[in-house]
């Protein structure tokens, strides 16, 4: 499993919408696409929200962000994440 941090920004439609109802729908469908849901936070600044999942491969993030985008009518940028101890043994000097 990977892990993505997907960014979303509210529409004026998708404000109009928010509901604990909603939420549950959208873990929901990252479930039903073999996904898990870790962690889900509102922002302040650039994004609104923050739904940090882990998924099987970028496709499934892929269709992921599509299918939430329709679901909830919020926009996502979704972006991989690497673990740092993992990102020290790619890139570290031995």
């Amino acid at each position: 499993m990977t892990t993505f941090f997907m960014f979303g920004r509210y529409t004026t439609e998708s404000i109009q919408k928010i509901s604990a109802e909603r939420t549950q729908t959208a873990v929901a469908e990252i479930k039903k696409m073999g996904g898990e849901v870790n962690a889900m936070h509102v922002l302040l600044g650039e994004y609104d929200l923050m739904i940090c999942v882990q998924l099987p491969s970028i496709e499934d993030a892929v269709k992921a962000s599509v299918a939430l985008a329709r679901l909830t009518g919020i926009a996502f940028t979704t972006c991989p994440a690497v673990e740092v101890e993992i990102f020290d043994q790619l890139v570290g000097k031995k």
